[in-house]
């Protein structure tokens, strides 16, 4: 399916993919754009599926260009466990906004279910929201920063998570090492051996998922702050040492009201997100 919204966006859902992109520049650029990314998305499931089970193992190889492209994508956070569908998301967007891009198009976004992919001219800047506990954080991106991708992982969003984080956005310089890095670092806010969170094997809530027996997180109490700010630190200590490594460029990490940023993320007063 393939939708203009009312507001001009362009909404593109098939199977379990949904994204919602916007294109900025001349009009007859951007309906051009709209109908490339279309068209390219209408094969991007089709493609996936045909690779799913070597998608889903640690080490299989792969061929097409977006399994190719997640599999690049968490390469660099191995021997640590992380199979390509930890950048599912990521990479889905970039594929699309390689086809929004084109002549007379000055900025666009791809959004696939919060995992965005950004494409941004001389000049240009987006403002963009950050889940967070309680509410939203907002950050502006420019040409001139390297970063072109932000993804979200937690335990409470779509996919399982091994950690306790209510949320951790990742800004990268690709949406698809984004998807991967937050995957990696929402793992990381953890409180192992904390009686009250409790754990089911991921095989058990999705039968073919790429997590085996793995223990996922369905439920987290209420924690003491020493808890939290544990489990916080945790995560924060995994997100400094990717950009140490130049895999991430910032993280914000959220849970039960506490917060930790890494990487010098400006995050603009409330209100502040109307600038765009």
């Amino acid at each position: 399916m393939a939708v203009l919204l009312p507001d001009g966006r362009l909404h593109l859902q098939h199977g379990p993919i949904d994204i919602v992109a916007e294109g900025w520049g001349t009009p007859a650029a951007v309906r051009e754009s709209y109908a490339r990314a279309a068209r390219r998305f209408a094969s991007i499931l089709g493609e996936l599926v045909a690779e799913l089970p070597a998608l889903r193992a640690e080490d299989a190889p792969l061929h097409g260009p977006v399994a190719r492209r997640m599999a690049a994508a968490v390469a660099p956070f191995r021997p640590a466990f992380i199979t390509p569908m930890a950048a599912v998301a990521g990479a889905v967007a970039e594929e699309v906004l390689a086809a929004l891009a084109g002549p007379g198009i000055t900025r666009a976004c791809v959004n696939n279910g919060g995992d965005i992919a950004l494409l941004l001219t001389r000049g240009q800047r987006l403002t963009c929201a950050l889940a967070a506990s309680g509410g939203r954080d907002h950050t502006a991106v420019g040409w001139g920063d390297p970063i072109r991708g932000i993804a979200t992982s937690g335990w409470r969003g779509r996919s399982f998570s091994l950690g306790i984080a209510d949320a951790v956005t990742v800004l990268a310089r690709t949406a698809a090492m984004a998807d991967a890095a937050a995957t990696m670092v929402a793992n990381a806010v953890d409180r192992p051996g904390h009686p009250g969170i409790l754990r089911r094997p991921a095989c058990e809530m999705q039968a073919d998922s790429d997590l085996g027996a793995r223990p996922v997180t369905v439920a987290v109490p209420d924690l003491s702050p020493k808890d939290r700010d544990a489990a916080l630190e945790a995560g924060l200590a995994a997100a400094e040492a990717f950009r140490a490594r130049g895999l991430i460029e910032a993280a914000a990490i959220y849970l039960q009201g506490g917060r930790r940023v890494t990487g010098g993320l400006a995050l603009l007063a409330p209100g502040k997100e109307e600038d765009d």
